[in-house]
């Protein structure tokens, strides 16, 4: 199981840190990714890390988010700086050992092994 954290409301220019937890079984020997849905619009892939800890971003977010991993806590967490409007949705991570640029292409919770239940972020001053 994962659940998000982290969400809430920040001011343009401001930052946010999200986590992913998993509970029941080790995130290890999955690559894990991160998505949001902004109202109206399509889950988009954001981030992914690989279980070597490779990261891939999209191109709105590269330079301004960083994903990371720690195996230890089995938390994954996506580091928001220099918050957008644009950025504000329910974000959301997946696991599935499916490879990253494949994650990130998802657009539902159809796909992929495991979800979580999403944490909402708002932008706005």
């Amino acid at each position: 199981q994962l659940a998000e954290s982290g969400g809430g409301l920040a001011q343009p220019g401001g930052s946010l840190t999200l986590s992913c937890a998993a509970s029941g079984s080790t995130l290890d020997y999955y690559n894990i990714g991160w998505f949001r849905q902004g109202p109206g619009k399509e889950r988009e892939g954001v981030s992914c890390i690989s279980t070597s800890g490779t990261s891939r971003y999209i191109d709105s977010v590269r330079g301004r988010f960083t994903i990371s991993r720690d195996a230890a806590k089995n938390t994954v967490y996506l580091q928001m700086n220099d918050l957008k409007s644009e950025d504000a949705g329910l974000y959301y991570c997946a696991a599935d050992q499916s490879w990253c640029e494949a994650i990130m292409r998802v657009t539902s919770s159809t796909y992929l092994e495991r979800w979580g239940q999403g944490t909402l972020v708002s932008v706005s001053s």
